[in-house]
C-alpha cells in the first residue's frame, strides 16, 4: 500500500466513526493501538492530563460513548487505562541528545447530521458516519492521518534524527475545551519546538499559511439564573423569573460598547427557561461565548458580560452562577518557525506561500503559549486543501491529497529541527546554528 493510500485509510476509517468532545474512546483506542504498533510509548488519561482544568464534560454523555465503545469491541483495559478520558500522548526517544519537539492533532468531531447526498464522496464511498448527528465536518480525521503518518515516518527514520519527540492527539478541540489540562499537565514543559496546523480553512490545494492572522481569543461560558417558582394565576407575586431575568440579559449582552482597539465579538447560542405554561420560571440556562483580538480585549467583553448578567440577576431577585466552559487565546507564531516553514514549503515542496485572516479561535494557541513561556518556539500554520463545502457544513469534504503534504512537511521540520549535529536552514538562507 502507498504512503497515500495508507493516509486515505486510516483518514476514512476515523471518518466513519465521528465522536464529539471528551467522548471519543473509539477513536482513542485505535490512535493507541497504531501508535503502539509502531514501536511508540503512548500515555493516555490522567497521566498527561491536568483533569482539574477539564472545561465542557458532560458526564452522562461520557458514560454513553464508553457504553458504545464497549459495544464496539474496545478491549476494557484500554477503557481502564483511559480511566474516562480521552486523548492521548505518543512518546519517541531516539537515544541521542538533541532537542524536543512536540506536535499537536486535535481528534473530535462536531455535532451535524452527514449529507446523505449521492454526490457526497464519504457516502458514495461507504464511509460516512455511522453515528447519527455526529459528522467529522471539520477535517479533525485529516489531521489524525497525518499525526499516524508522521509517527510512522519517525518510526522509520530514527537514525537521522536526535532528542526526543511527542505527537499530542487532542480531546474536544471543538468549544476550545482540551488543550488547557493539556497545558497544565506539563507534558510540553521540556519542549524546544512545537507545531500544530489545520487543513483547508478556505486556503486552496497546495498552499501554505505559515503565520496566520485574526486567531481569537475567547472564553466560553454558561450563565446559571435560579428564581422561584409560583402559580403564574393565583400568586405570581411569590415568583421570581428567571425567564424574564435570561431575556433582559441576553438583549442587554447583544449591546455591549465593542471595543476600540480592535475585533470584539459576543453570541448567544442557546436559551433554555422554564417548567411549565401556568409556573414562573424558575431556572434559565444561557450559552454564550465573547471573543477578541487580544486578551485584554476578550477580558474587556468576557467582565461585562459577567457584570450584566449578575446586575440583572439582583434586580430580579435570583440567585446567579457561571461556569467557563472553553477557552482560548492569540497567535505569536516564533519568527524562526514561520522561516523554516516558508523555507522547506518553497524549496522541497514547491509550494505557493500565502495570507489568511483566520477569524476564529484554536486552543492550539494555549500550548503554544506555554511552551513560549518556558523559551521555547512554536507556531501554528494552516495547509491548503480544496473543500466541497464549509467548514462545520453537511457537505463538508476535503482533497485528500493534504495527508500527504502535512506527513512530508512535519517530518521536513523534524529532519531540520531534530538532526544531529546539523546547522539548521530556517529560510532565506540564513542559518540557525543550534548543534545537539
Amino acid at each position: 500500500m502507498s504512503e497515500l493510500n495508507q493516509l486515505q485509510k486510516w483518514r476514512r476509517e476515523f471518518h466513519h466513526i465521528p465522536e464529539s468532545g471528551w467522548c471519543e474512546f473509539i477513536t482513542t483506542s485505535k490512535i493507541i493501538t497504531i501508535l503502539r504498533g509502531m514501536g511508540w510509548q503512548v500515555i493516555t488519561g490522567n497521566k498527561y492530563l491536568s483533569t482539574e482544568y477539564i472545561m465542557g464534560r458532560n458526564a452522562t454523555e461520557v458514560a454513553d460513548s464508553i457504553k458504545r465503545a464497549v459495544d464496539s469491541g474496545v478491549p476494557h483495559e484500554l477503557l481502564d487505562e483511559m480511566d474516562g478520558f480521552t486523548g492521548c500522548v505518543a512518546l519517541w526517544d531516539t537515544g541521542k541528545n538533541g532537542a524536543v519537539t512536540a506536535f499537536r492533532f486535535d481528534i473530535d468531531c462536531v455535532q451535524v447530521s452527514e449529507s446523505k447526498s449521492k454526490d457526497h464522496i464519504p457516502e458514495k464511498m461507504g464511509f460516512a458516519s455511522i453515528h447519527s448527528g455526529l459528522m467529522h465536518a471539520c477535517g479533525h480525521d485529516g489531521h489524525i492521518s497525518i499525526g499516524l503518518g508522521l509517527a510512522q515516518w519517525v518510526s522509520e527514520n530514527n537514525h537521522k534524527l536526535c532528542g526526543k519527540i511527542k505527537l499530542i492527539f487532542q480531546a474536544a478541540e471543538e468549544g476550545v475545551r482540551g488543550a488547557k489540562p493539556i497545558a497544565e499537565g506539563g507534558i510540553l514543559d521540556d519542549c524546544d519546538y512545537f507545531l500544530s496546523s489545520h487543513i483547508g480553512m478556505g486556503v486552496p490545494t497546495g498552499n501554505v499559511v505559515a503565520s496566520p492572522t485574526d486567531l481569537l481569543c475567547t472564553t466560553k461560558m454558561d450563565f446559571f439564573f435560579y428564581g422561584t417558582p409560583a402559580h403564574a394565576g393565583v400568586n405570581p407575586h411569590l415568583g421570581n423569573n428567571a425567564l424574564a431575568a435570561a431575556c433582559h440579559c441576553a438583549t442587554q449582552l447583544l449591546a455591549i460598547p465593542r471595543h476600540g482597539e480592535g475585533m470584539s465579538r459576543i453570541n448567544i447560542g442557546t436559551l433554555n427557561a422554564g417548567e411549565g405554561r401556568n409556573i414562573i420560571p424558575s431556572f434559565a440556562r444561557m450559552q454564550l461565548e465573547v471573543r477578541g483580538e487580544t486578551e485584554t480585549i476578550n477580558q474587556y467583553m468576557r467582565e461585562h458580560a459577567l457584570k450584566i448578567a449578575q446586575g440583572i440577576s439582583s434586580i430580579f431577585g435570583l440567585r446567579f452562577e457561571y461556569k467557563v466552559v472553553g477557552e482560548a487565546t492569540d497567535l505569536h507564531n516564533d519568527p524562526l518557525l514561520v522561516n523554516l516553514i516558508h523555507y522547506i514549503a518553497q524549496e522541497d515542496m514547491n509550494m505557493s506561500l500565502t495570507e489568511k485572516s483566520f477569524g476564529g479561535s484554536e486552543d492550539a494557541t494555549l500550548l503554544i503559549r506555554r511552551v513560549q513561556k518556558i523559551g521555547g518556539k512554536a507556531a501554528y500554520i494552516i495547509l491548503g486543501s480544496d473543500l466541497k463545502a464549509g467548514h462545520h457544513e453537511v457537505d463538508f469534504d476535503f482533497d485528500e491529497n493534504v495527508l500527504d503534504t502535512g506527513v512530508k512537511l512535519f517530518s521536513l521540520c523534524l529532519e531540520r529541527l531534530n538532526s544531529p549535529g546539523l546547522n539548521k536552514i530556517v529560510g532565506n538562507g540564513k542559518l540557525e546554528s543550534e548543534l545537539y
